[in-house]
């Protein structure tokens, strides 16, 4: 008896685990960024920038492995929506530019800290906005004829893309009050937890309206959700992060250390289940599939062998990384 792998699917789930990686990892040192403003000038921030320091680079790691696997994976699904949203992919990696840029030089050049602050802000809510409204551009449809992008240069900028950059602002900076709640202690973490609830307020009402909103896109999505036999399936995701939503709230409200942070995950790990529940089984929505974008199989069994060999060794370098720096955060600094 032979058995054969679909290793479209295998591909399309280890793209969505390098997005979900990037989207925790990175999120919580890019809600650091969104929230830099709220916190006291000198050794608030510092502490807050120390804590992402010997960190933040790293977790980009999976941004490019992400995209990457994409272009060699769904070279069709690459061709097809990097045209539909070129303007919010440049202007995600120009927040990215600024905000690393920030980030070094807000040490080296004190006399102009508060410009690398700003910078460092700026950047993180624009590489936010970008990745979440790029998201909902992908929800909402992507028009194509033949095998290439069809539509207008801003047929990404409606109401639904800008609810859901917000929601991604907005859950961004919940991890990243919630990382700090794990690394400050004192005062600063006292500050990180009202942060914190004012940003899981904020999250969970914009994941609600998202999900409302996602029902009216298209009748597809609408029928996945809400009839017979399929709601019996998906109706865990929302039940489910209904409960994290609570058990948050709760955690937040009580003197918990790195609970909430684990929760907030949890929280975006369901919430990247419904979004993997309403797209599936389409890359490009739509009409778009998995297997209408892939490569030959041929190439995606080469890549998949490197992948088997490198992907241990990210996971592995990033896991020593972070246990490495664990513990609460200090007045000495990374740099």
């Amino acid at each position: 008896m032979t058995y054969s792998v679909d290793l479209t699917t295998v591909w399309a789930f280890i793209i969505a685990f390098a997005v979900f990686a990037y989207v925790v990892m990175d999120g919580f040192d890019l809600g650091i960024g969104i929230l830099f403003k709220f916190f006291e000038a000198g050794r608030e921030r510092d502490r807050a920038m120390n804590s992402i320091a010997p960190v933040w680079d790293g977790n980009e790691t999976w941004l490019v492995l992400g995209g990457g696997g994409l272009f060699a994976a769904f070279p069709l699904a690459y061709a097809v929506i990097l045209p539909a949203t070129y303007p919010l992919i440049i202007a995600m990696l120009l927040g990215l530019v600024f905000r690393g840029v920030a980030f070094e030089y807000r040490w080296r050049d004190p006399g102009h800290r508060r410009y690398w602050d700003a910078a460092f802000t700026g950047g993180s809510i624009v590489a936010a906005l970008a990745q979440g409204m790029t998201l909902g551009a992908l929800l909402q449809g992507i028009e194509i004829e033949g095998r290439a992008y069809a539509g207008g240069p801003f047929d990404w900028l409606t109401p639904y893309t800008i609810l859901t950059g917000l929601g991604t602002l907005a859950g961004y900076a919940l991890l990243g009050a919630t990382w700090l709640v794990w690394k400050l202690d004192d005062a600063g973490q006292d500050h990180a937890r009202r942060l914190a609830k004012w940003a899981a307020a904020a999250t969970i009402v914009l994941m609600g309206a998202v999900s409302i909103a996602n029902v009216f896109l298209n009748e597809e999505y609408a029928t996945r959700w809400l009839t017979a036999p399929e709601i019996y399936y998906v109706w865990p995701v929302p039940l489910l992060t209904g409960a994290v939503a609570v058990m948050l709230w709760r955690a937040l409200s009580a003197d918990r250390h790195s609970k909430p942070f684990w929760l907030s995950l949890a929280l975006f790990l369901f919430g990247m289940a419904g979004v993997g529940v309403t797209l599936w089984p389409n890359v490009a929505p739509p009409s778009l599939t998995i297997w209408d974008a892939a490569a030959p199989y041929s190439s995606q069994l080469f890549m998949l062998v490197g992948t088997v060999i490198t992907m241990p060794l990210i996971i592995g370098y990033t896991a020593w990384a972070y246990w490495v720096f664990r513990g609460k955060v200090g007045d000495e600094g990374y740099h």
